[in-house]
């Protein structure tokens, strides 16, 4: 079959055996598969990634030597099954699937590694408990999004922003959209959106980003201060001042008790959540030094360099840092019927597609803000160019 082959930074199209589902496997024919940040940098830092993946844990992540067929992002027709394979998802259904395999007596990452090829081919093997039916019939573009949309919902999830809270999205590329329409679609009712790229700033307001910011002329952070967050200390200084004396002032209740209750009641001061999807370094250092007192950061985008903070800052704000990685199968499930119940629509993250042999072109085109945010690859597709 036709399959595109990364090895050693270079993509080219080439047959390769097609693929044999094994035990507890289905085979799927591609119908569409999006391009992912994490290709792009494993295309060139494939070595820097594995070596993270080893410190985690896991030693199957591709290297620089190795050849492997990206994607991970994909839907396809399910068209055969391995042997004792349940059979509960019938031939001719329509799947999306976490991107993982159990295979060779260990589980591996689709698509990132040699011993699981991806989707920029025309089959890929999944994991049947992990594949799920696309409902409400979705169409398989928008389905293939359901990857993407699960790490954003992810990250919305360890973030905790309440309803009543201010949400920052610090870039607004692919992740960064996803994240603020997982946003939007969990109720929160101010998002920031702050990127430099004029390009991706209308696409974070057609994802519902309510206030959208120039980071070159304006500061998401005075926005999320405008909406009563207090940015610098001196702020909550004087809020603690102003309180303590109308405290004070109530008779017959002891101060400390109209606190502790305020508390419970979660009326005292809290910053803003901070989603970074940048992912390059100081970009962290920056957001812990112009965040809001008591704000929550969480770390969505993928730094492939070494990095670093100044704890002191962290520490006089109280800073909340947080990482995320992946999804839950839940979330993976609920981001799909989030779009197949047209209550977060991708639509404005597809840009372009491609077939197999425009990939490379593809990958070049991502490189350039302005045009493209998530180029899909539809491998029945001859279109080249973006």
């Amino acid at each position: 079959m036709k399959a595109v082959v990364c090895h050693d930074t270079k993509l080219e199209v080439t047959d390769v055996p097609a693929p044999e589902p094994g035990r507890g496997h289905l085979l799927l024919d591609v119908h569409h598969c999006g391009i992912c940040g994490s290709d792009l940098h494993a295309r060139v830092h494939a070595d820097d990634m594995a070596d993270a993946a080893a410190a985690s844990g896991y030693d199957g992540f591709m290297r620089a030597g190795d050849s492997v067929v990206f994607g991970h992002e994909f839907c396809g027709e399910v068209v055969d099954r391995g042997p004792r394979t349940s059979k509960e998802i019938k031939t001719g259904t329509r799947v999306v699937a976490m991107p993982i395999l159990r295979t060779g007596g260990a589980v591996h990452t689709t698509g990132l590694s040699v011993h699981a090829p991806g989707a920029y081919a025309e089959q890929v093997v999944v994991q049947a408990a992990l594949a799920m039916p696309v409902p409400n019939g979705l169409p398989s573009d928008k389905a293939a999004l359901t990857e993407p949309m699960a790490v954003g919902l992810h990250a919305v999830r360890r973030g905790q922003v309440k309803k009543g809270q201010v949400a920052v999205v610090i870039g607004c590329g692919p992740i960064g959209l996803a994240v603020i329409s997982l946003l939007k679609a969990s109720g929160v009712r101010t998002v920031i959106a702050s990127d430099f790229s004029p390009g991706r700033r209308a696409l974070a307001a057609q994802c519902g980003a309510d206030v959208v910011v120039n980071p070159a002329t304006d500061s998401p952070y005075d926005a999320a201060d405008a909406r009563g967050k207090y940015v610098t200390a001196a702020g909550l200084f004087d809020l603690a001042v102003d309180s303590m004396t109308k405290l004070r002032a109530v008779p017959l209740l002891p101060w400390w008790t109209a606190m502790e209750t305020a508390q419970k009641l979660g009326a005292l001061p809290e910053g803003p959540v901070i989603f970074e999807c940048v992912g390059v370094p100081g970009i962290i250092d920056q957001v812990i030094a112009s965040a809001p007192i008591s704000s929550r950061v969480v770390v969505v985008g993928v730094c492939m360099g070494s990095d670093a903070i100044r704890p002191a800052i962290a520490i006089n704000k109280e800073i909340d840092l947080r990482f995320v990685l992946g999804y839950l199968p839940t979330e993976f499930r609920e981001a799909l019927h989030l779009m197949a119940d047209g209550k977060v629509d991708p639509t404005p993250l597809m840009t372009g597609t491609v077939g197999l042999a425009g990939v490379e072109a593809a990958f070049s085109a991502l490189g350039d803000p302005e045009k493209h945010a998530k180029i899909l690859v539809d491998p029945r597709s001859d279109t080249t160019a973006i």
